[in-house]
């Protein structure tokens, strides 16, 4: 029997853009030029860039970025962007645990929009032994997550959106005493139904730290969005930088 497929494989396909139209260039430019102000710079690998939007914003401002993901269908999607040519022979099919670059071969890294917590615990720290073997010393990763005591406060069990040809219904709990969230996703689109469940590992922030500091990855600011505010239970983000020694 052929196993099925990981879920982050089925959830993300090209209709992810139309689901979630929120998510969009302009939203990246915003969070791009947040990114750069607090220190990003150099040669930059945009880790599970989707369909590149943070990469080119990115490159809009000047940075020397590189973008890899696992789905084809979203960096396919990436040439739709207008200005796309500017990632030409930047954009990489790849597993977030098995990094395609040598060694200390960027000086930042970047992880947004809860990319992260996918691939269980192992998996998870494999993707974190990958980041910072890329990582030059004194190089910098920004981890954009989840905010699990924000989750945990203000879950909605169960909802349904409708948009542009589409209705989306999605259920969610919190498994492991409110570490994991899984959601079951039904999404009507062109007549068609597509099913798939996501499941999530949140990390409290003293658990990423050391995490980061047993791969010489010191965190030096929190923030709790990308409007620079300070994180707290209540913050819709949770938003790390770390600094490689």
């Amino acid at each position: 029997m052929i196993p099925e497929p990981p879920w982050y494989e089925d959830a993300f396909r090209s209709d992810y853009r139309q689901v979630y139209a929120h998510r969009n260039l302009e939203a990246a430019r915003g969070e791009a030029r947040f990114l750069v102000a607090h220190g990003l710079s150099g040669r930059v690998l945009d880790l599970c860039c989707g369909f590149a939007r943070h990469s080119l914003a990115l490159s809009e401002l000047g940075v020397n970025v590189f973008g890899l993901d696992l789905s084809f269908d979203l960096l396919r999607d990436a040439r739709r962007l207008p200005g796309s040519e500017r990632l030409a022979g930047r954009l990489v099919r790849a597993d977030a645990g098995r990094l395609p670059f040598a060694s200390a071969s960027f000086d930042a890294l970047v992880n947004l929009f809860s990319s992260f917590g996918y691939f269980g615990e192992q998996g998870d720290a494999r993707m974190l032994d990958e980041i910072a073997r890329v990582l030059r010393p004194g190089g910098r990763a920004l981890l954009d997550l989840m905010n699990p005591p924000a989750v945990r406060s203000s879950l909605v069990p169960r909802s349904t959106r409708e948009g542009d040809g589409f209705r989306l219904r999605e259920e969610r709990r919190l498994l492991e005493g409110g570490r994991r969230i899984t959601k079951e996703v039904e999404l009507h689109l062109d007549g068609g139904v597509r099913r798939w469940r996501e499941d999530v590992r949140m990390y409290e922030e003293h658990e990423l730290r050391t995490h980061l500091a047993e791969r010489g990855l010191a965190v030096d600011a929190v923030w709790g969005d990308f409007d620079g505010r300070e994180c707290s239970p209540s913050s819709p983000r949770m938003i790390l930088r770390a600094r490689r020694r």
